[in-house]
């Protein structure tokens, strides 16, 4: 092996070496409505990066219950109405997007009639069961019945489960043709490979969009700057042209 080739491979080493000392292991915990955006894009921040990013999920009830608690993340992508109660900056937000929701259906199950308002409403009071979540989605949907002035007659045939992939799995273990569930658009599509399908959203009348914010954990401060940087690069990465792209590929909408 010649002198200038060696020195080459000693460099790379070295180079190696360093990039992995430097990498970091980033804790995300994020609503499951942006799931689909946030894997993509944590990925390339990833490549882009060389740190690792651990994400998990959480329903609306969960993630409050988090920014209560002592920090236990970097990182924390909730309902904005979550971060303005736990009295968030703004300035050290970064806007995801906004997600509506829609109703779901086994492939084999009998579209309901989603039109306008009083079709929905028909629909809801001729179901056999409805499946909506103890979240927010699930709070949304609560309040909407009763605006519609069914919530007493849905109620006998309503199933409340934890999360949006929870009703999803509610209703592929059922068997009435008139069957559907309320979720977020987003979490509607990640079980389209698995005989769900999605009937639409909501009547624009009905419709109700969520926004989701990502921010450093509050009080997560440690004093290691390594760390600060690292989760400073994550967040200008989501308020980036490159995630924006991500998350519009993904069904999240951009940010009122």
């Amino acid at each position: 092996m010649n002198r200038t080739l060696r020195c080459l491979l000693v460099t790379a080493t070295l180079m190696l070496a360093v990039g992995t000392a430097g990498a970091l292991e980033l804790r995300v915990l994020s609503a499951g409505a942006v799931e689909p955006g946030m894997k993509p894009a944590l990925a390339a921040f990833e490549r882009a990066s060389g740190h690792v990013v651990r994400l998990a999920f959480a329903a609306a009830p969960e993630l409050r219950a988090a920014l209560r608690a002592a920090a236990a993340g970097d990182v924390i992508v909730a309902p904005q109405a979550a971060l303005d109660e736990a009295d968030v900056p703004i300035d050290v937000r970064a806007p995801i997007g906004r997600v509506g929701v829609g109703i779901a259906i086994r492939q084999a199950a009998d579209a309901p009639d989603i039109a306008g308002a009083e079709s929905l409403k028909a629909a809801l009071t001729s179901a056999d069961s409805v499946v909506f979540n103890r979240a927010s989605t699930g709070t949304y949907i609560e309040a909407m019945l009763q605006r519609l002035g069914i919530a007493a007659a849905v109620e006998a045939k309503t199933t409340r489960v934890a999360d949006g992939a929870s009703v999803m799995r509610r209703l592929l273990a059922g068997t009435s043709p008139r069957e559907f569930g309320f979720a977020a658009m987003t979490e509607i599509v990640l079980f389209r490979d698995q005989g769900i399908r999605l009937v639409g959203p909501l009547p624009p009348a009905l419709q109700n969009n969520t926004n989701y914010v990502a921010a450093p954990w509050p009080g997560s401060a440690h004093g290691d700057l390594s760390r600060d940087d690292a989760v400073a690069a994550l967040m200008r990465h989501l308020k980036s042209a490159e995630s924006r792209a991500i998350f519009a590929g993904a069904g999240i909408e951009p940010p009122p």
